[in-house]
């Protein structure tokens, strides 16, 4: 294996994927890659990644390296802290069976993942996910009885301008399969006109396909600067004692915000907004909702959004996987039914117009005078 190309270089896989172009290698630091990073990165039509962590740690069957073999891009792995320092933006680098040389010069080596070592790793993680479901389920508990004031009001739910009031919610979150789901909701939308809520970079989905987020919430990390300032409204999710990194980026748009100080994840805020202020319906998009979920997100445990969900209770519709429930394929013998149909009316009112029954005359009278010779 050898590839040789340019380099972009980012600890976070997220940000990187939106400065990558075709025929790039992407140089990352991220242990476990995720399933959302990895198909990121499969858009980007990169040549390689170079990650300077493990891809696949063996703590749980992460789907990230999967989806990058299945989609021909090899991963040099776990290549050191200090080769990726020595890694550059912009720089032009040869790899050459996992060693990495830039301008001729040795930098170090790393592991090449292919279909069939991803493959070895994974079945290695499956082994131990019994191990980690042990402790996933005492960390939910415990952080449980800690978080359990967010649905018992102890958490104060800050003003908002949007109206939730008997409307329907549609919040979206930039997890697994969101794109294959959010296009099934299409005619929902349309028709029932929801509130539009994106979860930081889910708000960029809404916009992927057309829609302006009415509410943008998160830590903004991941939202594009576009999608601030199109929304009408932004929740600037902040950490317990008040502190809120994101407002800053925020306020350097020149934009306003309302912060929200919580436990628990971004996507349980929004929710739990939309049904403090008396929602009618909550329907949720690529949300994270088991422990392999949580896990590539790189939480513990998942007690606040056990305790919201179970606050929430039959308000939420989990539209997570909804585009597998029911594909529809038009068959041929419908669409010839469906031309007879249509062409029967027209058919009919052509034959009772004078002129198409003065051509139909002649070409009876010249039909019999063929038939005479």
């Amino acid at each position: 294996m050898r590839v040789e190309a340019p380099i972009k270089v980012d600890r976070k896989t997220k940000k990187l994927a939106k400065r990558l172009v075709s025929g790039e290698i992407a140089v990352i630091n991220h242990i476990d890659i995720d399933e959302v990073a990895a198909n990121s990165l499969v858009e980007a039509k990169i040549k390689l990644v170079v990650n300077a962590a493990p891809s696949i740690s063996g703590r749980y069957p992460n789907k990230g390296p999967g989806i990058l073999t299945d989609n021909n891009i090899l991963i040099v792995d776990n290549i050191g802290e200090d080769v990726f320092e020595q890694l550059k933006e912009g720089q032009t680098v040869e790899v050459v069976d996992g060693k990495i040389y830039r301008d001729g010069e040795f930098l170090g080596q790393g592991e090449v993942l292919d279909r069939e070592a991803v493959n070895d790793r994974l079945r290695i993680a499956y082994e131990n996910l019994s191990v980690e479901l042990d402790k996933f389920i005492d960390n939910t508990i415990d952080y449980a009885r800690k978080e359990k004031g967010l649905i018992l009001g102890d958490v104060e739910i800050p003003k908002v301008a949007t109206k939730y009031n008997g409307k329907h919610v549609l919040i979206v979150v930039r997890g697994q399969d969101y794109k294959e789901d959010l296009s099934t909701m299409i005619s929902y939308i349309e028709e029932m006109k929801p509130v539009l809520v994106g979860v930081d970079g889910g708000a960029d989905a809404l916009m992927e396909f057309g829609y302006t987020p009415d509410v943008v919430v998160g830590d903004m990390d991941s939202v594009s600067d576009e999608a601030l300032i199109k929304a009408k409204e932004i929740v600037v999710h902040a950490y317990t004692d008040g502190r809120a990194p994101g407002l800053k980026r925020v306020q350097d748009l020149g934009l306003d915000a309302v912060v929200f100080p919580a436990p628990g994840t971004s996507e349980d805020i929004a929710m739990l907004i939309a049904y403090e202020y008396n929602a009618k319906l909550i329907v949720a998009v690529g949300t994270h909702s088991n422990m392999i979920d949580f896990l590539e997100k790189g939480r513990k445990g998942m007690a606040s959004t056990f305790l919201v969900r179970l606050k929430i209770g039959t308000k939420l519709i989990d539209a997570k996987g909804v585009n597998l429930l029911y594909t529809s394929k038009l068959k041929f013998k419908y669409i010839i039914a469906l031309l007879v149909t249509a062409l029967f009316p027209v058919l009919i009112l052509a034959y009772l117009s004078p002129h198409v029954q003065h051509f139909v005359q002649l070409l009876e009278l010249k039909f019999k005078l063929l038939m005479q010779m």
